[in-house]
C-alpha cells in the first residue's frame, strides 16, 4: 500500500496539507466524505505546507480544518503551494 501523501481535514477545506515533501508535478489523490480529487502540484510543497484544491481568487478565504485561517493575497491556482507568499493570516494582527 502506498502511504498517503496529503490530507484534507474537513470537507469544507480548499487546501490540503502535505504529509511528506512533494515534488512539482506530483499527482496527489485525495478523498473527503463527499468527493474524490486528483491534483497535480504546480510547485514543490514541503512537508506540513498546504496546496490549493481549487483556484482561489484574491481576497477569498483559505479554509483548513473547516475554518478560515487566512485569505489569498493573489490568485492561487489549483495545485499551487499555499503559504505566506500568497496568504495573509487573519489572526493575531491586532488591527481587526
Amino acid at each position: 500500500m502506498v502511504p498517503q501523501s496529503a490530507i484534507i481535514v474537513d470537507a469544507k477545506d480548499n487546501v490540503a496539507t502535505a504529509l511528506r515533501p512533494l515534488e512539482q508535478g506530483t499527482s496527489v489523490h485525495l478523498e473527503t466524505e463527499d468527493k474524490s480529487l486528483d491534483i497535480v502540484l504546480r510547485q514543490a510543497v514541503p512537508m506540513g505546507h498546504k496546496f490549493a484544491l481549487k483556484d482561489i481568487e484574491p481576497g477569498e478565504p483559505i479554509i483548513k480544518y473547516g475554518e478560515t485561517i487566512g485569505r489569498a493575497t493573489r490568485k492561487i491556482m489549483k495545485g499551487e503551494h499555499t503559504h505566506v507568499h500568497n496568504v495573509e493570516g487573519l489572526r493575531g494582527r491586532g488591527d481587526r
